[in-house]
């Protein structure tokens, strides 16, 4: 039997987002209050401006005062799309003081206050959802933390952000620099005016270290996890990982060691070969690949931003929290039991691809594998070109660490015959 007194729900933005959200609130009502079990009512809405034209929205629902919204007492789920750390911070901690669940797409404050905000949820028997921080519309966090619970993740690879994935995939696919590819995403509405979020990795870092916190059961936080942007990577580049038979795509790596004591969390530009499933992403769209003992490799796929998908990924959160509301009953919090330590990126260990522009003499190529011998090195292929005094030579080593490549290229630099080391790129996928 349906509850006929609504839930209420408080909205705290309403751009892109929030918009959507409500536009589906409103729409899809009646099938909303089926799956639920009682209507839900959207009973306020907080803006900075107010009078700009919502349409779909009463007037009298919206508000600039946040603050009082949250406070109100009867208020059953808020629900955060305004972005960033404050004010969402302290009217996501309000709302849980005043009675109410709260479902957040913010990625940047859950990366770096999560564990707080699951600490303030629990204190007041609240749910904390955020479905949408990680992959827009793709089921991502939900199958991680209950699909998943039985089994043990070992690694986390994936694409999370559909505007460097849509430049790297205008570089492979036409030829285009990195400031062509730029222009046409910002064009296209892919890249924000000042794409520094995006092109230099912070969203998919906040976004990793998300994924391993639920992963590995770990808190993990934003500056825990390595970034390197893409802003570097090269036509020249694309070129090297095609002979290779790879790609290039910017990725979030959650990985357990193989020993099990330990976690790293990085996201940086990588090679990966075209027959790995990642490399076939296209456009704007996200992929994440999960691997794990007894599931085996795992891929969610789809749109991972815009304003639908990720309203698709916050209505099914509010499904979720307003049934735990009529339930009595919380759903899972966090999960830190196993509080592994995150290794310093010194001690990851890959493959690696490096471009040295070098003299066209004899010579040169025994002074430079001799240097990686002397760290540790191994090297698996080496490709050699030269003209008038002047020669490119990549290397693509063995699994390497990060450290010993690090003193590896050092030494390299110090070469008379080393003119310069053009590229670094990490391969992955293997």
């Amino acid at each position: 039997m349906m509850r006929t007194r609504p839930l209420k729900v408080a909205l705290l933005g309403c751009g892109v987002v929030g918009s959507e959200v409500a536009r589906i609130m409103t729409t899809h009502a009646d099938d909303l209050a089926a799956r639920i079990g009682a209507p839900v009512e959207l009973a306020g809405v907080a803006v900075r401006r107010p009078s700009k034209v919502r349409e779909g929205i009463p007037a009298e629902l919206i508000t600039t005062d946040a603050t009082a919204l949250v406070k109100r007492g009867d208020i059953d789920v808020v629900v955060e799309v305004i972005g960033g750390i404050e004010p969402a911070r302290t009217l996501i901690t309000t709302a849980f003081e005043h009675g109410a669940s709260v479902v957040s797409a913010n990625k940047a404050l859950l990366a770096q206050d999560g564990a707080a905000l699951h600490a303030t949820a629990d204190e007041h028997d609240k749910d904390l959802y955020y479905e949408a921080a990680v992959a827009g519309a793709i089921p991502l966090i939900r199958p991680l933390r209950e699909s998943l619970a039985g089994d043990k993740v070992n690694r986390v690879l994936g694409i999370v952000n559909g505007t460097t994935n849509f430049i790297l995939d205008k570089m492979d696919s036409t030829g285009a620099g990195y400031q062509e590819a730029l222009d046409e995403a910002t064009a296209l509405g892919y890249a924000e005016a000042d794409p520094t979020a995006d092109v230099e990795g912070f969203d998919a870092a906040a976004k990793a270290a998300i994924l391993a916190g639920i992963a590995f059961h770990t808190r993990v936080r934003l500056d825990d996890v390595y970034r390197e942007g893409m802003t570097e990577v090269t036509a020249a580049d694309f070129a090297s990982a095609k002979q290779m038979g790879c790609t290039i795509k910017l990725l979030a790596i959650c990985e357990r060691s193989k020993d099990g004591t330990s976690v790293t969390a990085r996201v940086h530009p990588a090679m990966i070969p075209l027959s790995h499933p990642l490399a076939s992403v296209r456009g704007a769209y996200n992929a994440v690949f999960v691997e794990s003992d007894a599931a085996g490799r795992l891929m969610f796929y789809g749109p991972g931003a815009g304003g639908a998908p990720t309203a698709s990924a916050v209505l099914g959160d509010l499904v979720a929290v307003c049934r735990n509301r009529l339930n009595g009953s919380t759903g899972p919090g966090e999960s830190a039991y196993a509080a592994l330590p995150v290794s310093p990126m010194g001690d990851v260990v890959t493959r690696y691809h490096i471009s040295l522009d070098v003299a066209d003499k004899p010579g040169v190529l025994a002074q430079v594998a001799t240097v990686f011998a002397e760290h540790g090195v191994s090297i698996d292929t080496v490709r050699q070109q030269g003209k008038d005094g002047e020669a490119s030579l990549v290397v693509v080593t063995h699994r390497a660490s990060d450290a010993s490549l690090s003193g590896t290229v050092e030494a390299l630099r110090k070469l008379d015959t080393v003119r310069g080391v053009a590229s670094i790129m990490r391969v992955e996928g293997e």
